[in-house]
């Protein structure tokens, strides 16, 4: 009975021993001619009733009613049913959900396939925007084109009018030229002609003009010299016969050959004295020694520099402390030797360029209380046979100071190579021979200063005359904020705090900057870094209002970066080159010198 009460659901009871009723029979004859005679057999089977199954059904319900849980089956049976009907219930809600959620999808695909739709649309609109525009774009370079030829074509029948009228003007002024030549022709052949046949009707008064003209010049020279040896004559024996006059002639002549060379002589000493006193020596390209021009033409400035006091000789100047220390006493000590008439010592200054050389060498010249001079190696191969007598002028007109001279030779080995290995002129090595010669003893005239980024190619007697050597390096990262810092002081901040000029700067961290760009331009010497500070001024007047910003250092400190990596790839390229041809030479150095 448990398919009964719904106890079992999954198993189906077997109907299959209840017979079905027959259909009930139809009322046309029709209906009886469908049912044949092979189907009355099945339904005589089909009705069959079998009184077993009844039997145990109402056997099972008479158990479940004597059964003490009938009830209980009972209600259970109820609520599987009511829960049955919620779960279907709760299916029927899902179904409900699942077919709005369908729904939904449904709208959100159709407007998903309507965006795309508006977007392929847009797409499309504006493909043929552009191609209507690309079209359009033709069409007007299309035009531009044709008005081009038009203008060519028309410039060129232009220019063939212009060259037709040119040459037709042309011809029509060489025609005129012609006639006019042509008539002036046989103007000057008729006036020849006219010319010639009066020559020949005039020929016997002409030569007898002549005949007239020699006789009376041959008679006035004749006169002429009889007169003059008569004077000559009466004077040579009046000479002769006063001695007085014959003294006094013969003491003139004397006076006047020795005035005559005693000027001749005189005046090229006096010329040499006064252009060694006077005047600048040729190879000295600058100098602080103030000529009797200067001072009076600069009276002023003659006085200050008269009246200058010593300072020191590393103001304005970054250095290394240690390479400080050793340079200020280098510069007290030269200034002690000049105070006491001493001998000055030769110094060589070595290193890459702008490293601080020359600006200490007129530093040092300034604090000592001496004048400067600087020349440069490279002026001395030009003078060729001049060389020596230029050199020797240099040390003449420097021996001549009364304060002393501090000569400073830049890029002295230029000339200073050794005489054995190179192959320099003769001219080259006499002048070398007249350096050694006036540098051969100390001097308390004037203080050798020489510099040079090769010393290893000084001459060995250079060597011998140096006192000592001083090594300028590039600045490390302490000396380049110093140097940053004193040169953005000098060119921007003074000039924008004076109010005088059109320079201003703006508001930033000056402190954190001048770090910063001292961080950043590692490898720079101190002149590239001074040349900085003169290209943040120019950039600064070159701006509209005259501003300095901080993205214009930046761009500035940039570039001269990019300078310098771009001066380290050519240098290194250089010395690539130099270093694959030093071979070569070599080998024809010994092929030409065996032994």
């Amino acid at each position: 009975m448990s398919w009964l009460f719904g106890l079992n659901k999954g198993s189906t009871p077997d109907f299959s021993q209840f017979a079905l009723p027959p259909p009930p029979s139809g009322g046309d004859e029709g209906g009886k001619d469908k049912g044949d005679k092979g189907s009355q057999g099945h339904v005589s089977e089909s009705y069959r009733f079998d009184s077993a199954a009844l039997e145990r059904a109402a056997k099972a319900a008479k158990e479940l009613e004597r059964s003490p849980y009938a009830k209980d089956a009972l209600e259970l049976t109820k609520k599987q049913e009511d829960v049955k009907i919620l779960e279907n219930q709760i299916s029927i809600k899902q179904y409900e959900v699942e077919v709005e959620r369908m729904k939904s999808e449904q709208i959100k695909m159709a407007n998903e396939e309507r965006r795309k739709t508006l977007v392929e649309e847009t797409k499309q609109n504006q493909k043929r925007a552009e191609y209507q525009d690309q079209l359009a774009r033709k069409r007007y370079d299309d035009q531009l084109i044709q008005q081009a030829k038009m203008q060519e074509e028309n410039l060129r029948k232009q220019e063939e009018s212009v060259a037709k009228q040119e040459a037709m003007r042309r011809k029509t002024v060489e025609h005129e030229m012609e006639l006019r030549q042509q008539t002036e022709m046989k103007r000057v052949e008729a006036e020849m002609r006219a010319k010639a046949l009066a020559e020949r009707e005039n020929k016997d008064i002409h030569l007898e003009q002549i005949r007239v003209k020699a006789a009376e010049r041959r008679k006035t020279i004749i006169e002429s010299i009889q007169t003059a040896g008569n004077v000559l004559g009466a004077g040579f024996q009046t000479f002769i016969s006063d001695k007085d006059k014959i003294i006094a002639t013969i003491a003139g002549l004397s006076a006047l050959a020795v005035g005559v060379y005693a000027a001749k002589f005189g005046t090229g000493v006096a010329a040499r004295y006064v252009e060694n006193r006077l005047g600048k020596p040729s190879l000295i390209r600058e100098t602080s020694r103030l000529t009797f021009v200067d001072a009076v033409k600069h009276p002023i400035e003659t006085f200050k520099r008269i009246s200058l006091k010593a300072e020191d000789a590393l103001k304005g100047i970054v250095l290394k402390p240690s390479l400080e220390e050793r340079l200020r006493d280098i510069a007290i000590a030269t200034r002690h030797t000049k105070t006491n008439q001493g001998f000055y010592r030769n110094i060589l200054f070595y290193g890459p360029p702008g490293t601080g050389k020359t600006m200490f060498a007129k530093s040092l010249a300034k604090h000592s209380g001496m004048d400067y001079a600087i020349m440069t190696g490279g002026d001395v191969a030009p003078m060729g046979r001049d060389g020596v007598t230029a050199m020797h002028r240099v040390f003449e007109w420097a021996g001549s100071s009364r304060r002393g001279v501090l000569l400073f030779v830049d890029e002295a080995d230029a000339f200073l190579r050794k005489r054995s290995q190179e192959k320099i002129s003769e001219d080259l090595r006499a002048t070398l021979n007249a350096f050694l010669y006036r540098t051969g003893e100390q001097s308390n005239k004037f203080m050798l200063v020489l510099a040079s980024n090769q010393p290893e190619q000084f001459d060995w007697a250079i060597n011998d005359r140096i006192d000592e050597m001083v090594e300028f390096d590039k600045p490390s990262l302490e000396e380049r904020e110093r140097m940053v810092r004193l040169y953005f002081d000098k060119f921007v901040l003074q000039p924008a705090a004076e109010g005088k000029k059109r320079l201003k700067v703006a508001l930033f961290d000056y402190g954190a900057k001048c770090s910063e760009i001292a961080k950043n331009t590692e490898g720079l010497s101190g002149r590239e870094i001074s040349k900085l500070g003169v290209a943040w001024q120019a950039a600064a007047y070159a701006s509209d209002d005259g501003v300095l910003t901080e993205k214009m250092i930046d761009s500035k400190v940039n570039d001269s970066i990019i300078a310098h990596r771009k001066k380290v790839v050519w240098q290194k390229e250089q010395e690539k080159i130099e270093e694959e041809q030093a071979p070569i030479k070599s080998a024809k150095d010994s092929a030409a010198f065996p032994f």
